[in-house]
């Protein structure tokens, strides 16, 4: 909890607005790709008849809360060893922790971008669904499997070091192929079992479900994805676990 706070503290330190920071970044990027494929594009969901920008807006800023928080932790995990060398060498320190201080403060970025998003829904809606309250259950499967990708990335960029160069690619890519821009209803039937295929497309639809149309999740789904999100967390911190002895050699 000491070193999130610090990681979370120590991101705008000496900055002028603080914190504050972590409210506009996400309040000006829903901004830019709001007026981007709404206004330019002219997208739409396709919910309804009247749908407005402002209903655009929320619905995709639920995608762009969800993938943040995978991009966040997994464009950090590569780097997290080496830019903590001492760490490995000179103090007896579980290293394993590295990540679970880097979730953390994906988590708390996340959170203020949730409550922008329910202040908004609030303000233009006049109402908040009370499915809500299942948002940290839908969200927790989905911790576990991006922790489990961090560790394994976290010890693959000691190794290798073009990871971290890839790994920004490969949440980019991840962005586009998946739902957070357009409705699944619009990718060709061919397409679409790649598009399930990635891990942000279930938990940003479940997201959309709970917090934008009120409806229950889907449990079964849920249990699946929890399942499949601890075997590989398992193998993940095995992985990270086998690998630390060489850690200090390759450093």
């Amino acid at each position: 909890m000491q070193m999130t706070r610090r990681e979370v503290v120590g991101r705008y330190k000496g900055s002028v607005l603080g914190l504050a920071w972590s409210f506009f970044n996400p309040l000006f990027m829903l901004v830019v790709y709001t007026f981007v494929f709404s206004v330019v594009f002219k997208s739409r969901w396709g919910v309804s008849q009247d749908e407005g920008k402002t209903q655009f807006a929320i619905i995709l800023f639920v995608g762009m809360i969800v993938h943040g928080l995978l991009a966040e932790v997994l464009n950090r995990a590569p780097t997290l060893i080496i830019s903590n060398v001492n760490y490995v060498k000179k103090v007896v320190f579980p290293i394993e922790v590295l990540p679970v201080v880097t979730m953390g403060a994906a988590l708390f970025h996340s959170m203020v971008s949730l409550v922008v998003l329910l202040s908004a829904f609030a303000l233009f809606n006049g109402y908040l669904n009370w499915t809500i309250v299942f948002v940290p259950v839908i969200l927790f499967p989905f911790v576990i499997f991006t922790l489990a990708l961090a560790w394994i990335l976290a010890s693959l960029g000691v190794f290798l070091r073009d990871v971290g160069q890839a790994i920004s690619i490969v949440t980019m890519v991840m962005l586009f192929l998946s739902p957070v821009f357009y409705p699944m209803s619009s990718v060709p039937e061919s397409l679409r079992p790649w598009i399930m295929a990635n891990p942000l497309t279930f938990i940003i639809g479940q997201t959309r479900e709970v917090v934008i149309w009120g409806h229950m999740p889907d449990w079964l789904g849920l249990g699946v994805y929890m399942l499949g999100a601890v075997a590989v967390a398992s193998a993940g911190y095995a992985w990270f676990q086998k690998t630390r002895k060489g850690f200090a050699d390759v450093l």
